[in-house]
């Protein structure tokens, strides 16, 4: 049996399951080359028939979320998201009336499901579907929010959990708590879409400069450059009330935002984002201890945008409370493509845990990849094994020197987890500076992240043995005597975001275990591979093509070493 899953809006996907196995899992960003896309995920639901060899007449069911009236509104008159995604994603000039659609935005928030929007939705998805060729097959809709804790309750490795979602509003909700019990999924708390974090977060990320639901970890980053004071000198302090389960915004997001307007044209952005960053964790903290205090469960699992804020992450993970956690990777909207044909299958199966790894996407072989890259006289290339390419990459890096590394299928989810990275030391601040300004082209403040052995993990870091974190979803503190190995990839507070990594990428930890050989440290800089802005390859054409324009000196493709003719090598220079 095979369910498809689909989600048409903010960083459109789809997923594939069969029987009780995911099969496949991508955005649809990756195909358009548009970071976030907005559009029907046509290609990426292709690609998933694709990768299992089946066509859409085989498929039994098909799953989708949200209904609301703005969601339903979009699907129905398809030049109102995308003129809303130029806005967001500044690709227009400002217009004169910015603040006007931003108040009509926010004061959208509290409809959700309106009576005939479920119905026109599910016709115009059935219409779509059927216009790629599928027959015969059953639409189930599951709400917002269970498929964002679908995702976090069948892929966390805990049995039972308390499932905690909190985002910036769909379907009338911006959160939800949920207990997983013997295989059960059962909702016990939502939070109104008018008590939205998410939306307040998003609000501070616009009133700063930035683009709301795509730079909120900018925010995150530029928080911790702000002088520190108590929470009592907050001025957002009263913003939200945390009583028991239950958070309660003090203004409507309309009077919140105006306020964070004024208080904004008053206070450095630092310090503005600091406020909300402080605000955030705060609010956070007492929500998830109120709830492991009330349901009396310390296994925790989270979805929801908000939780790929990994600063406020890890001040609930240091609860005493709290023994084991888990973040779904894909903890976006991104994510709810998959959540919502797991939740289905659950449904009609009782399916409730799955083997579950980031690698879903597409995959090509060495003889493809050779093909590609012989097109390509700017290049040079020879055959490696994978055991010679985890040896000649990991001699590279220690000498010096930033690679690009493609392997595999790639990863599903925002993050590069190592098939999809550029690779270069973790111990020179140089590297940071170097990779910001001529490589990846973004913002300086922004911190790299660290690839880390598993075995290396309490060497390096404040670590409690609560979780592996193999998705980059947690902050952990550095430990002293361990920064100057760690300078590219440390946050300038002293906390960084690591990737855990074990047996479930073998070539990918033959690198570090080299690295440790020649330096005696297992841990590397690993960011996504891409261009700022621009979504995470997908083909060796993309990692080509971004190869050429960041004049890269070094690639590690499927089996085969390539060299730019012309291209740059070492970062610490």
């Amino acid at each position: 049996m095979y369910v498809l899953g689909l989600w048409d809006g903010h960083d459109a996907g789809a997923a594939l399951l069969e029987d009780n196995r995911i099969v496949y899992a991508a955005n649809e960003e990756r195909f358009t080359k548009r970071k976030l896309e907005v559009k029907f995920p046509y290609n990426a639901i292709a690609a998933a028939l694709a990768y299992a060899k089946i066509k859409p007449t085989d498929v039994e069911h098909v799953a989708f979320t949200t209904t609301e009236l703005t969601k339903t509104l979009e699907r129905i008159f398809p030049f109102m998201k995308e003129n809303y995604y130029q806005f967001r994603r500044r690709r227009i000039l400002k217009p004169r009336f910015e603040n006007l659609r931003h108040k009509i935005k926010y004061g959208m928030t509290s409809v959700g499901i309106v009576p005939m929007s479920t119905a026109i939705s599910k016709s115009i998805i059935s219409r779509q579907l059927r216009s790629m060729g599928f027959r015969d097959f059953k639409l189930h809709l599951v709400e917002h929010h269970v498929a964002h804790a679908a995702t976090a309750a069948f892929t966390s490795p805990h049995k039972n959990s308390i499932v905690i979602t909190i985002d910036g509003l769909g379907d009338g909700l911006s959160g939800s708590i949920s207990l997983l019990e013997n295989g059960e999924l059962t909702r016990h708390a939502k939070i109104k879409a008018t008590d939205s974090l998410g939306i307040f977060y998003e609000q501070v990320t616009n009133l700063v400069g930035m683009r709301e639901l795509e730079d909120e970890g900018k925010v995150m980053a530029m928080a911790d450059y702000s002088y520190p004071f108590s929470f009592d000198e907050n001025r957002f302090k009263d913003f939200f009330r945390v009583e028991g389960t239950a958070i309660t915004a003090k203004y409507g997001p309309l009077r919140q935002f105006d306020l964070l307007q004024r208080i904004g044209w008053q206070v450095p952005r630092e310090q503005f984002s600091y406020m909300a960053q402080q605000l955030l964790e705060n609010v956070m903290v007492k929500f998830v201890s109120n709830a492991v205090e009330r349901f009396n469960v310390g296994d925790v699992a989270f979805a929801g945008g908000i939780f790929s804020n990994v600063k406020a992450n890890m001040r609930v993970r240091n609860l005493d409370a709290v023994k084991h956690w888990y973040v779904f990777p894909h903890m976006g909207d991104g994510g709810i493509a998959l959540g919502s044909a797991l939740y289905v299958n659950y449904m009609l199966t009782g399916a409730s845990s799955y083997d579950f790894g980031a690698y879903l996407g597409n995959a090509y072989s060495e003889e493809a990849t050779e093909a590609i890259v012989r097109k390509e006289e700017w290049l040079k290339h020879q055959k490696e094994t994978p055991r010679e390419q985890a040896k000649h990459a990991a001699e590279l890096i220690a000498d010096g020197n930033y690679i690009m590394w493609f392997q595999g299928r790639m990863e599903y989810g925002p993050r590069a987890l190592g098939d999809r990275s550029i690779l270069a030391p973790s111990d020179s601040e140089a590297v940071k500076d170097k990779l910001n300004t001529y490589v990846k082209r973004r913002e300086w403040f922004q911190p790299f992240a660290p690839a880390i052995l598993e075995s290396e993990v309490e060497r390096f870091l404040g670590y409690d043995g609560k979780g592996i974190d193999k998705f980059m979803t947690m902050a952990y503190m550095v430990k002293k005597g361990m920064l100057g190995i760690a300078k590219s990839v440390v946050n300038v507070d002293g906390s960084a975001r690591p990737q855990m990594v074990g047996d479930e990428n073998r070539i990918y930890k033959g690198l570090l275990e080299n690295l440790k050989r020649i330096n005696g440290y297992g841990i590397m800089l690993n960011t996504s591979f891409n261009l700022h802005g621009m979504p995470i390859v997908m083909t060796p054409e993309d990692a080509i093509g971004t190869m050429k324009t960041t004049k890269t000196k070094y690639m590690f493709m499927n089996g085969l070493f390539l060299t730019n003719k012309s291209g740059l090598c070492r970062l610490l220079q």
